[in-house]
């Protein structure tokens, strides 16, 4: 390295050249106070606390301010800049709007999302992230306006001059008047502050929220349902047409372990705040009326957006719902002041067993009988299909027994040798209905050594299907009818296919009006198969079935459907198998990865995160290797996103399976970092 050469700082932002002369010896915080000094003789008000240097070409912050020039590697040719850490961020959050937020561009982005979930009162922000918006390949590629941004660049070259470390600098860290100096609204507390119409918060602590549409920076207008103003919305947005389009949305999820500056994220970019894992720990009312409500956004767009499947009766009852929630979110900005601490009871009474949580919801009334495991046994139809064959259903006597299946020929023969028996531990279970049809079938693959068991049940009645569904859940887990989440379980389930029962009675359904607008509360794809009357009547026939709900307790349903959609909470990407020749994809839930066909999204091979020992990725050659207890290893590498995507996802469902709720609020961050981040 010279002993003396010279350097210069462009300070962009006031059209002047700044001069350094400065040694490899000196530290980080020595350069920055020098350029302070320098910068501030023409500007003595200007509030530099904020700044620090960031390495283009390494893609790095140089935040350790007491390291030398030396030991960053910092040679006569590097180009640095003297920039503000906090820049402006455009959000789109799940329910479309846009919104400008000030994000720390140095902090790693699993902590910038919790800042940002602090600032909208979202709790469990562990559960979100930020993605990058996918692009349409259908339309034309539009010339993107460059974003300016205001910052220093430092060419740092050396001289034989040293200065003292940067002191005192970060005296006025804190950001007078902004969301930095405050500590947000977030409340550790869990002191219940919700009305009875939507569960947002009565006195809301106002914050900075730049040009967005809060009204008076008020953030609790994110807990009210905003209807779709026009169908022309839905005909502009993404909408993916295969499995292969979903597995290309997912590559653009950030690095929840590097920085946004990082990752090549610029001042005022458009970045999407979604909910990553679909795993939605504690959901309260009382507490998360804005986490509620952009959870039953982001489902609402990803049905209406066709992101997840959903059968023609399931429809109606989505769009049923959509349309009752529109009504009161308008209804309950007139009639505001009219709510009752009575209502608000009732509320919480109807709203007490559809917690959601990691396994299901627990409640303090079903603990039963502990001593014995509650058994099914009824005639079923069953079904094994195979290629080639006329073969239908036939009826067994069918014996549930902890998470074993056993089929007799009749009821008499129950005490011999079953002539089918199953073992669903580790099986996919999807459920196949048609309330109008009165078809009840439960689809079974069951894992087996070359891969899996096709099996399905067909139930008589709605009870039957049920528990029988109910059981099949909690086996798939590994779990009993013991469990106290079984009737839970059975009750879920019975709501749901109330809800999508049809009225027979036409003298209660309201007449056609203006206002349903079905254009905006069903998919396209219905849109194309009926007229718009048809769909209407279809709706407000559905609408009988939830009409009596409240606002919030109309979102929890609505979420609640949502999760018990066979496809809900699979997480698609493309990848080629060892041992495979052809690519195909793999799917990542809560719970565990599934091989699948990627023309027909078909499951293949299923395993568990229970029997999992440890995964590892050889970063050189880009290839995940899955390692299981009982059964062989399972390596693939990933095709079109960078395997450290798919590590994180894996790695942030078993973080998120570690949380209790005897736990605090603080989130262990270094667990994530370390389950997630991997090693390159």
């Amino acid at each position: 390295m010279a002993s003396s050469t010279k350097g210069c700082v462009l300070f962009k932002s006031e059209n002047m050249d700044v001069s350094l002369r400065v040694t490899g010896e000196i530290h980080i915080g020595g350069v920055m106070l020098k350029l302070v000094e320098k910068l501030g003789m023409s500007n003595q008000l200007h509030d530099w606390s904020d700044h620090a240097l960031w390495w283009e070409k390494k893609k790095t912050w140089l935040l350790k301010t007491h390291w030398t020039l030396d030991k960053y590697g910092i040679q006569a040719d590097a180009r640095l800049l003297f920039t503000p850490q906090h820049k402006l961020l455009r959000l789109q959050l799940p329910n479309m709007k846009h919104m400008k937020v000030k994000v720390n561009f140095s902090d790693r982005v699993f902590k910038a999302v919790s800042d940002i979930c602090k600032t909208f009162n979202i709790r469990h922000p562990e559960e979100l992230s930020l993605l990058r918006k996918p692009r349409d390949p259908k339309k034309k590629k539009k010339k993107l306006e460059e974003n300016v941004v205001i910052c220093v660049i430092c060419c740092i070259l050396f001289f034989s001059l040293h200065f003292s470390p940067l002191q005192g600098l970060t005296d006025h860290c804190m950001f007078p008047g902004s969301i930095y100096s405050s500590p947000g609204l977030y409340s550790k507390t869990m002191t219940p502050t919700y009305d009875s119409r939507d569960g947002s918060p009565l006195s809301p602590t106002s914050a900075w929220f730049g040009d967005s549409p809060l009204s008076e920076g008020n953030p609790s207008i994110l807990a009210v349902s905003q209807p779709i103003s026009s169908p022309d919305i839905l005909v502009k947005l993404y909408k993916p047409q295969s499995l292969l389009d979903k597995a290309k949305i997912n590559q653009g999820w950030l690095d929840s372990s590097r920085s946004l500056m990082e990752q090549d994220v610029k001042e005022n970019e458009v970045l999407l705040l979604r909910f990553k894992y679909h795993s939605f720990f504690d959901l309260n009312p009382k507490y998360d009326a804005i986490r509620v409500n952009q959870l039953y956004e982001q489902a609402k767009w990803a049905i209406l957006l066709e992101e997840i499947e959903c059968t023609e009766e399931e429809m109606m009852m989505f769009a049923a719902l959509q349309y009752h929630i529109n009504k009161l979110s308008i209804m309950s900005s007139d009639n505001h002041m009219n709510n009752s601490e009575k209502e608000v009871d009732e509320v919480d009474a109807a709203l007490s067993d559809l917690e959601i949580t990691l396994e299901g919801g627990k409640t303090s009334n079903t603990l039963g009988d502990i001593t014995s495991i509650p058994e099914l046994a009824d005639y079923v139809k069953v079904f094994k299909p195979k290629k080639l064959t006329l073969k239908g259903y036939k009826q067994y006597w069918c014996t549930f027994k902890d998470i074993t299946i056993s089929c007799y020929k009749s009821k008499e023969e129950a005490h011999g040798t079953p002539a089918h028996q199953m073992n669903l531990r580790g099986c996919e279970v999807t459920p196949d209905v048609n309330i109008s049809g009165q078809k009840f079938n439960i689809k079974l693959l069951i894992p087996v050594a070359d891969g899996m068991n096709e099996i399905w049940l067909r139930c008589d009645t709605e009870k039957q299907y049920a528990h029988w569904m109910a059981a099949c859940r909690l086996a798939s887990k590994g779990k009993t009818m013991a469990d106290s989440s079984y009737n839970l379980e059975v009750q879920n389930i019975l709501s749901f296919l109330k809800m999508q029962h049809m009225n027979p009675d036409p003298q209660f359904i309201e007449p056609i009006t203006t206002d349903i607008n079905p254009e905006c509360l069903v998919s396209p794809r219905y849109l194309k198969k009926y007229k718009n009357k048809q769909i209407s009547a279809r709706i407000l026939e559905a609408h009988q079935n939830v009409a009596q709900m409240s606002l919030i307790e109309a979102k929890m349903r609505f979420i609640q459907a949502w999760q018990s959609l066979p496809e809900f909470g699979i997480t698609h990407f493309l990848a080629k198998f060892q041992g495979g020749k052809r690519e195909e994809l793999i799917g990542i839930t809560y719970n565990r990865l599934i091989r699948m066909d990627a023309s027909t999204g078909d499951a293949i091979k299923t395993w568990r995160f229970s029997n999992m020992k440890q995964w590892n990725v050889n970063w050189e050659i880009k290839m995940v290797t899955v390692e299981f207890a009982d059964e062989p290893s399972l390596s693939f590498v990933c095709a079109e996103v960078d395997c450290k995507v798919v590590h994180e996802f894996i790695g942030g469902y078993i973080f998120l399976s570690t949380r209790a709720k005897d736990q605090n609020e603080s989130l262990d961050e270094e667990m994530f970092y370390k389950l997630t981040s991997g090693w390159v």
